[in-house]
């Protein structure tokens, strides 16, 4: 990728925006240059000033022509501590970024200046040129729906390295998406991964309509790239772009944009617990080895809270306030115990105090306020348990009525934390935890600070490596008419742990079946209905099937070399010029998710088929017609003609297999009976011969 534009990331100067001017001096060595970054921010390149008048503030207005005291006070830093901003400190030659109070747009200023306040004195100033058009986002349109049931809303252009994407839909199941750039009329093989939402260059996960932000990599702008798409890199494939214009003139990427993780709020979506009522939390604590996450956000006389873990459903996740301050100490705990009632399929939150690390017996130890005869100053908000993920959004007061079993929380200083996850008792209380499953580091919060998140991770995104076990192999016997569809390739319990090739998400389903085996006879005639799809130009769409010799498929993408080491049995014939062609297409008809891949959670394979829709294109589907030659080997394929490795293994047998067979289990089944009434008769035999020597006796 090489930059096309003075505004991209390989020209020699920064691009800043669009140019203001130069700040005049009359005092106090003001110096720097202003740039419009976007309707809001104004950048200040090399910003100077020595630091020593008393009342020293930035400040703008419109209603004089020249800086005076009607204007407004543009607080710097914006993040400032306490309810007054401070008045400016000492800089020199420093970069920095002034976001305009109460909504104004730099279209609605005049005059940007260094002013004194208690002196009304003008140490510098700079003015906002009339026909300034400072740079803004750009709405493009959303992802084409290409495959993987990926789709967006209209993706927005936030700066020349962010981007976002609103409403995001994947189902999960490709081996190795990305988002991916890069420059020509479509997608391709060479381009370049971009990390996720949280940063990270991992296969991209299933999603579920998800507003995310996602930003380039370090060297790249939007004006390097023509084009963001969904790619899955092992198999080459498209599942889905957006074209970028080359007349942008978005704001520059200068830091300003903060990019705020799905995962660490949303609230529409609720993916970490948050309620329709919920609101953005600025702060955020990992604990316990990254398995549990804390937010809160200070609400007059009471504090919110939510809590997230990664846990069995049978265990509990607690937080609260240590017992000591300076170190973590379960004795003397005000904490939160949270779980879910598998039973009941309810969530709890409650308030527990902690007098000895000991199970509760009604009196000390480990106990619900409840049942040592305080009262549950906990309001459970929100709750939700997906992905192994358990969250709960909760208020409590700062101060309580109970000065012995609840601690007040300050808002003025820090204060300890603790955190614990383990299994619930029979009582669904608290239960002994592991040594490694409590907090034992000095961790400490002001509950009253702002933008203090210090999250790295997604507990939504970081799935727990675990053994599943596959499906059974289905198997198709004595039919001779079926269906060949697309659906998914399920995952660790199917495609791949049961042919051992790798997967690319999609697999064949053969009468509405994962790869069965499918047994045929030689001189019988089959019947493939065939819906794989028919598009040429969608490679995601176009799957015709035909049965070969080769394990692994892909005839049209061999080169002519390889197509001569395998050998078609159906599905292809050759034109005039004796180029193959495939001949079995037909409409596209997939099994798609319902929501994300749930292969996962299901060891049986027909109530993971219940998470499944079938949907069906337009149009007719293909027949191919074979008539199983008597010199095919024991065992070829079904395959795609233009993918590898959907298809799995068709056994070919002698005629007359199949009504031997039955022959066989009705002759068995006939038997059984035979059998029963023959003992049966000996045994009576036997009494009989038994009984009349008895008698002669």
């Amino acid at each position: 990728l090489s930059g096309v534009s003075a505004r991209g990331s390989n020209s020699r100067k920064p691009y800043y925006g669009k140019y203001i001017g130069t700040l005049a001096s009359y005092a106090h060595g003001i110096e720097g240059t202003a740039f419009a970054v976007d309707e809001n921010i104004i950048f200040i390149e090399k910003f100077s000033y020595d630091g020593t008048a008393p009342d020293a503030f930035f400040w703008v207005g419109n209603k004089t022509p020249r800086p005076s005291p009607e204007g407004d006070l543009v607080p710097f830093p914006e993040d400032f501590k306490g309810r007054d901003p401070p008045t400016l400190r000492a800089h020199n030659k420093t970069n920095l970024f002034l976001k305009l109070p109460g909504g104004k747009k730099i279209k609605d200023i005049k005059w940007l200046a260094v002013w004194c306040r208690r002196f009304t004195v003008n140490f510098g100033d700079v003015f906002i040129p009339s026909k300034l058009q400072a740079p803004k986002p750009r709405v493009l349109s959303e992802f084409k729906r290409l495959a993987h049931g990926l789709r967006s809303g209209n993706i927005t252009i936030l700066d020349a390295r962010t981007i976002y994407i609103p409403n995001l839909h994947y189902d999960g199941a490709a081996p190795d998406a990305y988002f991916w750039v890069g420059n020509g009329s479509e997608p391709g093989p060479w381009g370049i991964k971009v990390p996720n939402e949280v940063g990270k260059l991992d296969p991209l996960k299933g999603y579920q309509g998800q507003d995310i932000e996602i930003q380039l990599p370090e060297n790249i702008t939007v004006y390097d790239i023509e084009w963001l798409a969904m790619w899955c890199v092992t198999y080459h494939h498209n599942f889905g772009h957006v074209m970028i214009p080359k007349e942008l003139d978005v704001p520059p990427a200068l830091g300003q944009t903060k990019i705020t993780p799905e995962w660490w709020y949303n609230p529409t979506q609720a993916p970490a617990g948050a309620g329709e009522d919920a609101e953005p939390y600025s702060n955020c604590r990992e604990m316990l080895d990254e398995r549990v996450q804390v937010q809160w956000s200070l609400k007059e006389d009471v504090v919110e809270i939510q809590v997230s873990a990664r846990i069995r459903e049978d265990q509990y996740v607690a937080f609260g306030l240590s017992g000591e301050q300076g170190r973590a100490s379960m004795v003397g705990g005000d904490v939160v115990v949270a779980y879910y009632d598998a039973k009941t399929a309810t969530f709890h939150a409650d308030d527990y105090y902690m007098s000895a690390t000991a199970q509760c017996d009604g009196r000390n130890g480990v106990c619900p306020d409840q049942r040592i005869g305080g009262g549950n100053d906990v309001t459970l908000k929100y709750a939700d348990r997906r992905n192994g993920v358990t969250t709960v959004r909760y208020t409590r007061p700062l101060i309580t009525n109970d000065a012995i079993k609840d601690r007040n929380i300050p808002t003025n200083t820090d204060v300890n934390v603790i955190a614990a996850i383990g299994p619930l008792n029979s009582r669904n209380e608290a239960n002994s935890h592991g040594a490694s499953d409590k907090t034992t580091d000095d961790i400490r919060i002001n509950f009253s600070r702002r933008n203090d998140h210090q999250c790295t991770n997604s507990l939504y995104n970081t799935h727990d490596e675990q053994e599943l076990t596959p499906w059974p192999v289905q198997q198709i016997h004595n039919e001779n008419t079926l269906t060949a569809r697309i659906g998914p390739a399920g995952g660790k319990r199917g495609y791949t742990p049961i042919t051992g090739h790798p997967s690319w998400g999609i697999a064949w389903w053969i009468n509405d079946k994962l790869i069965p085996e499918i047994t045929v006879e030689r001189g019988q005639t089959y019947t493939f209905v065939v819906e794989g799809g028919n598009d040429r130009t969608n490679p995601a769409r176009f799957h015709p099937f035909y049965i070969t010799d080769s394990p692994e498929g892909g005839y049209g993408q061999r080169q002519e070399g390889e197509q001569k080491h395998q050998k078609v049995f159906a599905g292809m014939a050759t034109d005039r010029d004796g180029y193959p062609y495939p001949t079995a297409a037909g409409r596209y008809c997939e099994w798609v998710h319902l929501t994300v891949d749930r292969y996962a959670d299901f060891e049986n394979f027909a109530d993971y088929k219940k998470t499944l829709t079938l949907q069906c294109d337009q149009g007719e589907p293909a027949i191919l017609n074979w008539t199983v030659a008597m010199d095919t080997p024991n065992e070829v394929y079904y395959q795609c003609y233009t993918h590898n490795n959907l298809g799995w293994k068709i056994h070919v047998v002698d005629a007359g297999y199949h009504s031997q067979r039955n022959s066989k289990n009705l002759s068995a089944g006939a038997a059984r009976p035979r059998a029963g009434l023959c003992s049966g008769l000996l045994v009576l035999a036997l009494a009989l011969g038994l009984a009349s020597a008895l008698t002669v006796r």
